[in-house]
């Protein structure tokens, strides 16, 4: 027999943030224990919304399972004697297990024979178990922030006001905090009255359901997006998805019902991206755009609760967003009276880190690597350079962005070009921050491009240099994301860039600082962080593991390269060529792995297929080392599969590891030599056949 089981945490309205995470670690945890107690379910739901986390159990079994417990005791060889008579250690046993002797079953474990006492335990009544289970339950949910309230000490994300268990029609009673579980429950907070009685799990949703609560939070989402949507084209236009948005709106109310607002078009005259940061990160409103794709003079938000009164709301939301819309018009107008190259004098009063200068260092040291790159791989010009990277940070000392931080660069963008400044060098200033997170767009200007790895790679090396890098799940710096944004520029742009070279560059700038770490220390470390990053992006593009440890251990600042060879190596897998080329690799490797020298003494070579070999390895040499400076790798490749028949034909002739040293140490420079040449490409000992 089965009942469905609903367990309901009623809460002060709990943060939008937390809610997807504790939606899943409820399920998760539900899932575990119920497995652990040996209860069966046919599924586990979970549901949310500010005021409650409720988990819906369908089906689940009235009984526990049995459970058929074994445990090992002595060796069969310590639990009977010579006789086959008990011993004292089997009477032990048999005694702390409640059994008797003639109950005990020998098995065997890994050629061990070993004395079991097997038992049968029954299962219990689920309305026996659960009170334990929902208390482990709820005690299993962790928060970014949690918070004790009145003189409890039990910990949560807001103070727990109720709690709903119910089996079937059964009440499941437990106790926390002088809190007793019940069959009550309540609705919307401002549209239902009092608490209310549920007395089944069929009867939950529609109980809500009557008191103003949608209770299922992929149905709420529909409903919010469907309402804003019709607003939108009510209105001729046409609303901004951002699925973090939505995803905030729908975890914020239990009754969505979406309304419009508007503002003065006089507001417009602000960038648009200052208008929607204001109304998305400060008041949670959906912006709006019409036809062309500029930003209307309109707003839309979502009211927890009904239509009723919704144009006393509309207006107050109205007055709380032109306040807001005032002070950004202000601090618009105010930036605008003062020069970029006047805010970038500021620069000099704001800390940039403790162990790296201020801000005004940190631009000195973007603009001589940004011309390192511009200048070493003929990237834009050296005026464009050095003009945006002087003023590439001055909007962080503005109005705007002491207001909004998020838009640093946006700003800097619209002063730049409001002043007259050259449009590639205004593109730079905001570009040299992209991408920003995954999935956002590179830079697209030679300049920008140049700008945002300088500010990257300065950022990485001089963090290294300090001894400052990430640490397990902590990063304060944003190190990894920097790395990673390194990596899809140079991929995404096809720059051919030594970022050796590079590194190098921007730890001389670093040196004033008195570094904790030496170049080469610094060098190694950051681009082993960026190739660790390249390993990332290479999996995502199906590439297999082995392919990318190979190519990975051929150290190279060239990350295009690093790509090129892992989708070079990845194709010729499949092709008839790669057994003789692994051959080749393989049985060279295998007996030369351990020898370091590649001298070879060809005076000393007695047998006709060594002479033979070693020519044909001084061919594939001089043919291959032009090969690889034009990057032809499959080439190189098939050159050295060519090898196979004068390998199989050396091995089948020759003993290498002889008694005369000359002769077995020239045996192995060959063997050696060859492997060297595939080492060039990639760590073939890495490839998994």
């Amino acid at each position: 027999m089965t009942r469905d089981l609903v367990f309901e945490i009623g809460m002060e309205e709990i943060p939008a943030a937390y809610m997807p995470k504790a939606l899943e670690d409820l399920k998760n945890n539900a899932v575990s224990l119920l497995n652990k107690a040996r209860l069966n379910y046919t599924e586990v739901k979970t549901y949310g919304t500010p005021r409650r986390l409720t988990l819906y159990v369908r089906e689940l079994n009235e009984k526990q399972e049995d459970a058929v417990i074994e445990n090992r005791g002595p060796k069969k060889a310590a639990a009977f004697d010579a006789e086959g008579k008990p011993t004292k250690a089997l009477e032990g046993f048999a005694r702390s297990q409640g059994i008797d002797i003639r109950e005990v079953t020998i098995k065997d474990v890994r050629g061990v024979e070993y004395v079991f006492a097997i038992k049968t335990e029954k299962g219990a009544l689920a309305v026996d178990v659960l009170p334990s289970l929902l208390y482990e339950l709820l005690k299993s949910l962790s928060f970014p922030k949690s918070m004790r309230w009145g003189r409890y000490a039990f910990r949560f994300a807001r103070p727990i006001r109720w709690l709903l268990a119910l089996y079937g029609k059964e009440k499941i009673e437990f106790n926390l905090e002088n809190l007793i579980s019940s069959n009550w429950t309540y609705g919307h907070r401002f549209l239902s009255k009092g608490r209310i009685e549920v007395k089944s799990p069929a009867d939950y949703f529609q109980v809500l359901a009557d008191n103003y609560v949608v209770l299922n939070q992929e149905k709420r989402k529909e409903i919010i997006w469907e309402q804003i949507e019709k607003i939108a084209q009510d209105l001729g236009g046409k609303a901004l998805k951002d699925k973090a948005l939505l995803e905030e709106l729908n975890y914020l109310v239990e009754y969505p019902t979406a309304f419009a607002g508007s503002f003065s078009p006089s507001y417009l005259e602000v960038p648009e991206e200052v208008l929607t940061t204001t109304m998305i990160e400060h008041q949670r409103y959906v912006p709006v755009f019409d036809k062309e794709g500029k930003l209307m003079n309109v707003f839309i938000g979502v009211r927890n609760g009904t239509d009723k009164f919704i144009d006393v709301v509309r207006a107050g939301n109205e007055r709380v967003l032109k306040a807001r819309l005032e002070d950004a018009l202000f601090f618009w107008k105010e930036d605008l009276k003062q020069p970029l190259e006047k805010m970038a004098e500021k620069l000099e009063n704001i800390l940039f880190h403790e162990r790296l200068g201020t801000i005004r260092d940190k631009v000195g040291r973007i603009e001589d690597i940004a011309l390192f790159i511009g200048e070493t791989y003929s990237l834009s010009s050296k005026d464009k350079i050095i003009r945006s990277a002087n003023l590439c940070k001055a909007d962080l000392v503005s109005n705007m962005v002491y207001e909004f931080p998020e838009l640093q660069g946006i700003m800097g963008r619209y002063y730049a070009l409001n002043q007259g400044e050259d449009r590639e060098v205004s593109e730079a200033i905001f570009e040299h921050y992209l991408p920003r997170f995954a999935g956002d767009e590179i830079p697209k200007t030679e300049t920008g491009l140049v700008l945002s790895l300088a500010e990257k790679i300065d950022n990485l090396t001089g963090f290294f240099a300090m001894g400052i890098k990430p640490s397990g799940s902590q990063d304060p710096y944003a190190l990894r994301r920097q790395a990673i944004g390194i990596v899809n520029i140079i991929i995404d742009s096809g720059l051919k860039i030594d970022l050796a070279s590079v590194i190098a560059k921007a730890y001389q700038n670093v040196v004033p600082f008195n570094p904790k770490k030496t170049e080469d220390e610094t060098k190694a470390e950051v681009l082993d962080f960026i190739l660790q990053r390249m390993r990332g992006a290479l999996l995502e593009k199906d590439i297999s593991y082995d392919v990318i440890d190979a190519v990975l251990a051929v150290p190279t600042g060239d990350l295009n390269d690093v790509l090129k060879r892992t989708l070079l190596i990845q194709e010729f897998k499949k092709d008839e060529k790669f057994s003789d080329f692994m051959t080749v690799f393989s049985r060279c490797n295998n007996l030369s792995k351990k020898w370091n020298k590649v001298e070879v003494d060809c005076a000393v070579l007695e047998d006709e297929s060594e002479k033979i070999l070693y020519d044909e390895y001084l061919k594939v040499k001089g043919e291959i080392e032009g090969i690889l400076d034009k990057g032809d790798y499959e080439k190189a490749l098939e050159r050295i599969a060519s090898l196979r028949n004068y390998v199989d034909n050396f091995f089948n002739r020759v003993m290498v590891m002889v008694d005369d040293e000359q002769l077995k140490a020239t045996r192995l420079g060959l063997l050696k030599s060859i492997v060297k040449l595939c080492d060039n490409i990639a760590d073939f000992s890495k490839i998994v056949e």
